[in-house]
């Protein structure tokens, strides 16, 4: 495993948090997810999936204070990687102004607010 992509990542107005466990990727993310830090996260977050091989990915959202559409590309694309390692994608701690953009996109047809971890109330 490729220890490189793990630790604190600054993207612009957006910090993550990068660490693996137990087959579990989590990405603590917070600040603002825009267009320029959602494809530096993007990069990192798939480096470190493709050097721990998760069977889940958990995308904690509960430091971001701002998100546009770059987040739900951010989102979507993610749960796409996961289902092509026949895992699964988790999103947690979404604020009721976030958890609505993800609404609005079309992410709550998506199966990634339940399993494991509990969703968060919009």
């Amino acid at each position: 495993m490729n220890t490189d992509v793990f630790g604190s990542v600054t993207a612009g107005c957006c910090r993550c948090t990068i660490d693996c466990r137990d087959q579990l990727l989590s990405v603590r993310l917070s600040g603002e997810i825009d267009q320029a830090g959602a494809a530096v996260l993007r990069e990192k977050i798939d480096q470190a999936a493709e050097s721990c091989l998760p069977q889940t990915l958990m995308l904690d959202f509960s430091g971001v204070t701002f998100m546009d559409s770059s987040g739900i590309g951010l989102v979507m694309g993610r749960y796409r990687m996961m289902k092509t390692m026949d895992g699964e994608l988790l999103v947690t701690g979404a604020s009721p102004r976030v958890r609505r953009l993800m609404q609005m996109g079309g992410l709550d047809k998506l199966p990634i607010f339940g399993g494991s971890v509990r969703p968060e109330k919009a």
